[in-house]
C-alpha cells in the first residue's frame, strides 16, 4: 500500500515537516510495510520560502527586519533560479512573532514585509513572489508600503503611526518617494482568493478575533479597511479592492501590494505545482492530510480541502487530522475529505495541547489507520453487499449497483475469455448482465473493481461503497 502524507503545519506548534513525520510514525505502527511518502505543504505562510528553496534548488538569505510589534526579528527570503525572490510575510510579520500579551491587530505592522521586498530588489531579481498566510497583522499592507517609500498622511499632513487602526484617520498617500525599482519587477502575491478586504466577510471580521481583536476593535478595523480601500482607489488608482479576491490576504496585505501593481494569484496554483502534488496523489492508495483546525473555513482555500479537491480527480480517499474540530467541520465532506479525526485525546489547556502536539499526532494517525483496518476486516468477514446495504438502506441484492458516472471500460483479454461484457459484468446467454434482486451482480476482484469503478477498492471501502 502506498500512503501519501501531505499536511500543513500547525500554527505556533509544529512545522509541516514535523507534522508529516509524526503522522508517518503513527502509520508505521499499524502498517510497518506500507510505502509512505511525506510531502509537507505550504500555503504561503510559515515555511513557504524554505520549502520553495528546497524544491527549486534555491537558497535562503537571512535578514534582520522590523517585526510586527516594531522590535527587530530574525527573518529571511529565498532566492530561486531564474531571478525570483520569495518573500514569506510570516517570516517577519507572522502571528508567531507577536507575544500573546501584545496581540492587537490594530497596532501590528507589515513594515518588515516591505523591508524584505526592498532586500529582494537589492539582489537584482526580475520577479518577487510574496507568500501570504499566518499573519499577525491587519494593517492592509500599509506598513509594507511605508517601508517601500510611501507616506501615509493624516489631515494635518503628519505621518500615521503603525497599525491598521490608524488608517481610519488616513487623508492621503504620497508616493513620490516610492522605490522606483518596483516598476521594473513582476510582483506576484500568492494568496487565498476567498479572503477579501471589506464587507461582512472582510478580513477584520473574519480573522481579527484570531489575532487578538476585541469585538470593538474588530469594528474599528473594519471601518479602517473601508477608508484604506477608498484612499487607495483615489490616490493610486487601485479600483475594486474592497471585495477583490485575495485583497484581504494576510490582514489586507494583498490589497496594499495590489495597489502597487502586484498580481493577486490563487496560492495553491502558485505554490503546490512546485512540489508535483498531483502526480504524487495519483500514485497513492490513501492520502492523509492535516491542519491545526478543521471547521467551516476549511473548504475555503485551506490546505486539507485543496489536497482533497485534487485527490477527488483520481478517486483517492482522504483522511484528515486536526488539532481542533470546530463548528461546521462536516462541510469538509463535500470538499472531498472522507473522514477526519481530532488529535487531542481529551479536554486540556492550549499550552498542553501545543506541548504534546507531536505525540498526539502519532497516536491519532495510529487510531485512524486502525479504523481503516477495521473496515477492511469487516469487508472480508461480511462481504461487499452487506456493507452496501448497511450504508445505503435502499440497496438490495448481492452486489453494488454499477457506477453510471464513469465511461464504460473495454473488457480485458481475461474478461473477454471469461464471457464478461465491457466493464466486467457477467454475460448471460442473451448477452445481458445477470440480475439478482434488481441489482447487477458484479465481480469483486481488486483489479476488476478498479477497472469498473475507476478507483481503488481501498478508496471505495473508506467511502462505504465497496471494498
Amino acid at each position: 500500500m502506498r500512503i501519501l502524507i501531505a499536511p500543513s503545519g500547525f500554527k505556533e506548534s509544529l512545522s509541516a515537516g514535523m507534522v508529516a513525520e509524526a503522522i508517518a510514525r503513527g502509520v508505521r505502527r499499524v502498517l510497518p510495510l506500507a510505502r509512505t511518502e511525506t510531502l509537507p505543504l505550504v500555503d504561503g505562510g510559515e515555511g513557504s520560502a524554505a520549502a520553495l528553496a528546497e524544491a527549486r534548488g534555491g537558497r535562503l538569505v537571512p535578514y534582520r527586519t522590523t517585526g510586527p510589534v516594531g522590535a527587530p526579528v530574525d527573518s529571511h527570503l529565498a532566492l530561486l533560479p531564474g531571478g525570483t525572490a520569495v518573500v514569506e510575510m510570516a517570516a517577519t510579520a507572522g502571528l508567531r512573532l507577536v507575544p500573546r500579551e501584545l496581540r492587537d491587530p490594530g497596532l501590528t505592522t507589515t513594515y518588515g514585509v516591505g523591508e524584505l521586498i526592498a532586500a529582494a530588489l537589492d539582489h537584482g531579481v526580475r520577479r518577487v513572489l510574496v507568500g501570504c498566510g499566518d499573519s499577525g497583522t491587519s494593517d492592509g499592507g500599509a506598513g509594507a508600503l511605508t517601508a517601500l517609500g510611501a507616506r501615509l498622511l493624516d489631515a494635518d499632513g503628519l505621518p500615521l503611526p503603525a497599525g491598521g487602526a490608524a488608517l481610519a484617520r488616513l487623508d492621503r498617500i504620497d508616493v513620490s518617494g516610492l522605490d522606483p525599482r518596483l516598476a521594473g519587477v513582476e510582483l506576484l502575491v500568492a494568496c487565498n482568493p476567498c479572503n477579501v478586504l471589506c464587507g461582512p466577510q472582510g478580513v477584520a471580521r473574519v480573522f481579527g478575533p484570531q489575532k487578538g481583536a476585541t469585538p470593538e476593535r474588530v469594528e474599528e478595523l473594519a471601518a479602517a479597511m473601508e477608508r484604506w480601500a477608498e484612499v487607495l482607489e483615489r490616490d493610486l488608482g487601485a479600483a475594486g479592492l474592497r471585495t477583490a479576491p485575495g485583497s484581504g490576504a494576510s490582514g489586507g496585505l494583498g490589497a496594499g501590494l495590489a495597489a502597487l501593481g502586484g498580481r493577486l494569484l490563487p496560492r495553491f496554483e502558485v505554490l503546490l505545482d512546485h512540489v508535483d502534488l498531483d502526480a504524487k496523489i495519483a500514485a497513492a492508495d490513501l492520502v492523509i492530510t492535516a491542519e491545526g483546525a478543521i471547521d467551516a473555513q476549511t473548504p475555503s482555500g485551506k490546505i486539507p480541502a485543496e489536497v482533497a479537491r485534487r485527490a477527488k480527480r483520481y478517486g483517492k480517499p482522504v483522511l484528515a487530522l486536526a488539532g481542533t474540530i470546530g463548528a461546521g467541520a462536516s462541510q469538509v465532506h463535500e470538499a472531498g475529505i472522507d473522514a477526519f479525526e481530532s488529535i487531542v485525546p481529551g479536554p486540556m489547556r492550549l499550552a498542553e495541547a501545543i506541548d504534546g502536539g507531536e505525540e498526539f499526532l502519532v497516536a491519532a494517525a495510529e487510531r485512524a489507520l486502525r479504523m481503516v483496518m477495521v473496515g477492511a476486516r469487516l469487508q472480508r468477514a461480511r462481504g461487499t453487499s452487506e456493507i452496501m446495504r448497511a450504508a445505503h438502506p435502499g440497496i438490495t441484492g448481492n452486489g453494488p449497483a454499477p457506477r453510471t458516472d464513469r465511461p464504460a471500460v473495454p473488457p480485458s483479454a481475461d474478461e473477454a475469455s471469461a464471457g464478461r461484457t465491457s466493464g466486467g459484468r457477467p454475460r448471460t446467454s442473451g448477452g445481458k448482465p445477470r440480475i439478482s434482486g434488481g441489482v447487477a451482480t458484479m465481480p469483486r476482484t481488486a483489479a476488476t473493481m478498479t477497472r469498473v469503478y475507476g478507483v481503488s477498492p481501498l478508496a471505495e471501502l473508506i467511502r462505504g461503497r465497496v471494498a
